[in-house]
């Protein structure tokens, strides 16, 4: 009998503390003023992309880079194409991320010897 008493014992106190949670939480939001559900929220659409101009890259800046490769090769090469690539600001918070990512990589490790 003592068998049968114990886990109904902890369900009917499970009940009851739930429920006793949930007045608590109900009373709480009440004293707040938080019982009622916000005021819907309308969305605006955002505006179109507005296409930036392209800049020209400068004679001595396509010189500068074909002398970095040609430094980096050792042997001449022909540069077909450079463009230049606007980041987006971001917040201090996805750098340090990225920093973190970059520097948990063990470049030590010497795999398949």
């Amino acid at each position: 009998m003592g068998l049968l008493l114990m886990p109904l014992g902890i369900v009917a106190g499970w009940i009851a503390g739930a429920a006793m949670s949930r007045r608590i939480v109900r009373q709480e939001l009440e004293r707040l003023g938080l019982g009622q559900p916000p005021p819907p929220v309308t969305m605006i659409p955002p505006a179109p992309p507005v296409a930036a101009p392209v800049a020209e890259i400068s004679t001595e800046t396509i010189l500068i880079l074909s002398a970095a490769v040609a430094a980096f090769l050792g042997k001449r090469a022909h540069i077909r194409s450079a463009h230049l690539v606007r980041t987006a600001p971001s917040n201090a918070w996805a750098q340090q991320g990225r920093v973190f990512v970059q520097a948990s990589h063990n470049l030590g490790v010497v795999r398949g010897r």
